[in-house]
């Protein structure tokens, strides 16, 4: 059994990876200042009712036999990127207010240290939990 099979771990994973990916498209925002034309991207914010709603992997292959069983959903993808209209265009068309990619790269920052903190503490937990230190 590995940490991905226990379903916070997976999520704290999912979590990560997501936060990943969004520093990465505002590091490119912000490499994209001076680009005319370049609008600000971002990724579509993951919800908890999302993550929460969608089956994992041992229940998705199960066959319905009754209207009381769980109903499977298709997984959505967290990397479908969302063009915003910006309240700030320069001249030349460009739509990066780096101020405000800043702010949000600050944000991804602390929550992905948050993240990483809990999961270091759930694993702590887990290990005390074995009788191992």
């Amino acid at each position: 059994m590995s940490l991905q099979d226990i379903p916070l771990f997976a999520a704290l994973t999912e979590r990560m990876k997501w936060l990943s990916s969004r520093q990465k498209v505002l590091s490119q925002n912000i490499s994209n200042a001076d680009t005319p034309g370049y609008q600000a991207r971002d990724l579509k914010p993951q919800k908890f009712k999302d993550m929460v709603a969608r089956p994992d992997e041992a229940v998705a292959h199960l066959t319905k036999t009754n209207s009381m069983h769980i109903q499977t959903v298709s997984k959505s993808e967290f990397r479908t990127k969302t063009i915003k209209e910006p309240y700030e265009v320069t001249p030349t068309g460009n739509g990066v207010v780096l101020e405000e990619q800043m702010m949000h790269l600050a944000e991804t920052q602390i929550q992905y240290q948050m993240t990483t903190s809990l999961y270091k503490k759930h694993l702590s937990m887990l290990k005390t939990a074995l009788g191992r230190q």
